[in-house]
């Protein structure tokens, strides 16, 4: 009886630690990810070598489950975020993957234009039509459409800008159909779909989609980012100050690690981004010597206020560069000595 007692306990509790592993709690947990070197991933045909490294650097996120979520209240620079702090409303886990790997496809484009444009080479962009970001429930679009599709005809006509898409439907009428050819997996599918007045802003009809423009960027010499499935808009920066250090015969490097992280628009502004702590974490162990952090313009809340923090607290001698543009980082790196 005792033995029988003894086996069914371990099972239970077999199960229950099993069971702990695999259901997922309604919070995400981020960590220190990794700092990775950028020159294997991006590529410019006969591009110039460098001696040190410019490294992209990135957080860990995923979905809770009770043993991750222990840890996270246990250890430092763990975070915890109710779902809604990370998915938006009525957002899927695939809805935001595809948005996350868009906001990187947008970050490649706009470092390729600045490096290109400070190097003084000409940049050209090719329109390719209208990638979904998030299909809203409830409206025409759910269960045809999914994030990740790319829509390039509609009702055969193609668009030079989702702008002029938008303008195309809103010109019909509540009921009518149209016919939307996409991309999804490489193979080309069509469906028709009716329009309907969103529920939350009923002046407007549509087939129920968020969508971005789908672009590509011509320049020569040809350049490759191959980011596999890292997504955001975070590493824009450090894209762009390896593409122009692949383009130029100068070598910004100087034989340094540098890391660094931040947004890049196409004019060259550096933006903020989330995980600036464990960034700073995960670059202090990957050897990094120099960091650069979006300065906000010297905003007192600047994610470079919280590196500095950081740096301090973990007692790394990587020194903390603070900027608002990419000419900025350029500059600094300019002015190094040799190592």
């Amino acid at each position: 009886m005792h033995r029988k007692f003894y086996i069914g306990s371990l099972f239970l509790a077999a199960f229950i630690l099993i069971g702990g592993m695999y259901y997922p709690m309604p919070y995400y947990v981020s960590k220190p990810g990794m700092a990775k070197e950028l020159e294997p991933i991006i590529t410019v045909d006969d591009g110039y070598k460098e001696e040190g490294s410019f490294m992209l650097t990135t957080v860990r996120m995923g979905r809770a489950n009770i043993y991750s979520y222990l840890e996270a209240k246990m250890r430092k620079y763990e975070e915890i975020y109710p779902i809604d702090m990370i998915l938006s409303d009525k957002e899927t886990e695939d809805e935001y993957n595809a948005r996350q790997l868009q906001m990187m496809a947008g970050s490649k484009l706009n470092a390729v234009e600045v490096a290109y444009r400070k190097a003084g080479l000409p940049v050209q962009y090719k329109y390719k039509g209208i990638y979904v970001v998030q299909v809203v429930p409830g409206m025409p679009a759910e269960g045809k459409l999914q994030a990740g599709d790319r829509i390039f005809k509609v009702d055969g006509h193609t668009f030079p800008s989702s702008e002029k898409f938008i303008e195309y439907v809103s010109k019909k009428q509540v009921g009518d159909q149209i016919t939307l050819t996409f991309l999804r997996n490489k193979k080309t599918n069509t469906v028709t779909v009716s329009l309907k007045r969103f529920k939350e802003a009923p002046e407007k009809i549509g087939v129920g989609i968020s969508l971005v423009d789908d672009k590509s960027i011509i320049v020569d010499p040809k350049v490759k980012v191959k980011t596999d499935e890292i997504g955001g808009p975070s590493a824009g920066l450090m894209f762009s100050l390896e593409i122009y250090n692949q383009l130029t015969s100068e070598d910004l490097t100087k034989g340094y690690q540098i890391a660094g992280t931040g947004t890049i628009d196409e004019k060259g502004n550096v933006g903020p981004i989330g995980g600036i702590e464990q960034k700073i974490v995960a670059a202090d162990k990957a050897g990094a010597e120099i960091f650069f952090a979006p300065n906000e313009n010297g905003s007192k809340t600047s994610n470079y206020q919280d590196a500095l923090k950081t740096a301090r607290d973990i007692k790394t001698k990587m020194k903390i560069v603070p900027v608002d543009s990419f000419d900025e980082a350029v500059q600094y790196l300019k002015k190094l000595h040799e190592k």
